[in-house]
């Protein structure tokens, strides 16, 4: 089945994942404020979205390892430990970044 999906296919969508998690991390517009406009009126709302983004950029990097694409390449190494361990803790959210580099 491998031959089938594109490898680069699954970086994209890595890459993508990792956006929009870092998006919501700065509280920068997602496509998740789209959907759910009427959140922004609740105090939950950063931490809800935080949370669904975590969650897609987990399922992703699930895929990508069932299927051998090698998705550590594209975090630090701080980073692919966080999400190695899988849970979303206050230590993501405060040193996801190495740098002060934010995503734009």
């Amino acid at each position: 089945m491998k031959e089938n999906i594109s490898e680069t296919y699954f970086i994209e969508k890595l890459t993508e994942a990792k956006t929009h998690f870092e998006r919501a991390l700065d509280c920068k517009h997602t496509e998740f404020d789209d959907l759910y406009p009427y959140m922004i009126e609740h105090p939950q709302f950063f931490w809800y979205k935080r949370y669904v983004a975590w969650s897609e950029l987990l399922t992703v990097v699930k895929l990508c390892s069932e299927l051998s694409v090698n998705w550590q390449e594209q975090f630090s190494e701080k980073q692919a430990e966080y999400i190695q361990k899988r849970v979303m803790s206050s230590k993501v959210l405060d040193y996801w970044y190495e740098t002060k580099e934010h995503v734009s």
